[in-house]
């Protein structure tokens, strides 16, 4: 789930490719993904202004099928659930239900031991804000179905994790994506509201603005508007299911149903939630990255003049985008039933005024076999500056990067030294020194490179 958002290493390419070309038209954005790039199945680009609301579909639900996407089909939209949580929060503390400040050890069973630091107590809104002091995941977090991971983390094991932990730093110290922190936060509103998290969602936020597509478990007509899932490679991928941590992903939309979102978010109508939306505006923090910041929810590009608030998901099948311009007024949302990056196409629907250049397809690249004893050579932990590494594991015959994410990028060989990614446009090359050891990373984005020094076999 995406990370949307983003750990450090997706942020990276994710942010480059914002510079990956320009068509006037968003369609012809599409076409080139779909048809040209052959990077995705099917894709729903929704935008909104105080002038107009426009959906604009291309693709299809399923290969082999003649079925069109269009603004009623069903997406899993991953991370951007994290968005609703927030939502719910805040909604919460307007009512006087409960504070942002309050423990999140508060919402919780009295058995269950919340990490502290120096006296200091989690609160709903450092979960909200990820700087909780969480990891992204558990470091016990190893499902057995990885096409699946979700689906058999339950509860018990989230309390035990949470009772045997160390906050690294101090509570608030340091930004930090997490979906445990999400699906945590999501847990313990649904224990104070005395329903589940997906009730929770339909009392809150779905039935108030009426989202009658949205939800996360899905009726059976429903399920005849689900889009067919692909990873990268275009090869189906399974639906992901959720437990305790519903709150971090779980969530399915259409292009219409957000269209109803950002109309609130945007205050383009006035809606039950607009002191909800309004509160969560208020709350900002830094991150890693000068051209990012965090609110409750959301993430901030501060860039070329202008601000967009966004945020992504992403699971096994599918890609989604979602963001403003808070100045212009002015949305976008991006479904697509392929796990491929389109974050950039809803960038450019928001405001066309960030530079691009002309679109071209990303290039066809082939995969070349590739002796396991080189592969072996480039394993280690690369670090790309004092705060941020990523790990390069071999694993059933290829390289795989990890950087805290849900489910490691896998590397694919293109020559001895030089890979490339399925899931993004990028690509990495490993340098060595005149004795052959490696000794640094270099990843590719769109004619920007950044080093990594190799600091760890």
């Amino acid at each position: 789930m995406t990370v949307v958002r983003y750990a450090r290493f997706l942020a990276l390419a994710a942010s480059a490719s914002l510079l990956f070309g320009a068509a006037s038209e968003v369609l012809e954005l599409l076409v080139n993904r779909v048809d040209e790039g052959k990077k995705a199945v099917g894709i729903v680009v929704a935008t909104i202004s105080p002038e107009s609301r426009d959906v604009t579909p291309y693709g299809v639900m399923a290969k082999g099928t003649t079925a069109p996407v269009n603004g009623d089909t069903l997406f899993e939209i991953g991370s951007i659930t994290k968005v609703f949580t927030s939502v719910i929060l805040a909604d919460m503390a307007v009512h006087g239900e409960l504070k942002l400040d309050t423990p999140v050890a508060d919402l919780l069973p009295a058995a269950v031991r919340i990490p502290r630091r120096n006296g200091k107590q989690i609160t709903l809104l450092d979960l909200a804000m990820h700087v909780s002091g969480l990891p992204r995941m558990p470091p016990d977090f190893k499902p057995a179905d990885l096409d699946n991971p979700f689906a058999a983390y339950d509860a018990p094991q989230l309390y035990g994790f949470l009772s045997s932990y160390q906050l690294p730093r101090d509570i608030g110290s340091q930004y930090e994506y997490s979906n445990l922190g999400a699906g945590l936060l999501a847990h313990a509103l649904a224990r104070k509201a005395g329903v589940s998290y997906a009730e929770l969602l339909r009392i809150r936020i779905l039935d108030p603005l009426g989202m009658i597509s949205s939800g996360i478990a899905l009726s059976e007509s429903q399920k005849h508007r689900l889009a067919t899932g692909y990873d990268a490679s275009l090869q189906p991928a399974r639906n992901w299911d959720f437990d305790v941590l519903a709150g971090a992903g779980a969530l399915h939309s259409t292009a219409n149903d957000l269209l109803k979102f950002l109309a609130a978010v945007l205050e383009l109508n006035t809606t039950p939630l607009t002191p909800a939306m309004r509160l969560m505006n208020t709350v900002h923090h830094s991150t890693a990255s000068p051209d990012m910041e965090v609110m409750m929810g959301w993430h901030v590009w501060k860039r070329y003049g202008t601000r967009i608030v966004w945020h992504n998901g992403v699971t096994g099948g599918y890609w989604s985008f979602i963001g403003f311009d808070p100045v212009k007024r002015t949305g976008a949302a991006v479904l697509s039933n392929t796990r491929f990056d389109n974050d950039a196409i809803g960038l450019h629907a928001i405001n066309h005024e960030w530079p691009v250049e002309k679109l071209v397809p990303p290039k066809q690249r082939v995969e070349r076999a590739i002796d396991p004893a080189t592969l072996g050579r480039y394993v280690g932990v690369y670090r790309f500056g004092p705060s941020y590494s990523v790990q390069v594991s071999l694993e059933y015959g290829h390289l795989w990067v990890r950087d805290n994410s849900d489910k490691a990028l896998e590397l694919f060989a293109e020559k001895d030294d030089e890979f490339f990614f399925q899931a993004i446009d990028a690509q990495v090359s490993f340098v060595a020194d005149a004795e052959g050891k490696v000794t640094k990373l270099i990843l590719h984005v769109n004619g920007d490179d950044s080093v990594a020094m190799k600091v760890q076999q």
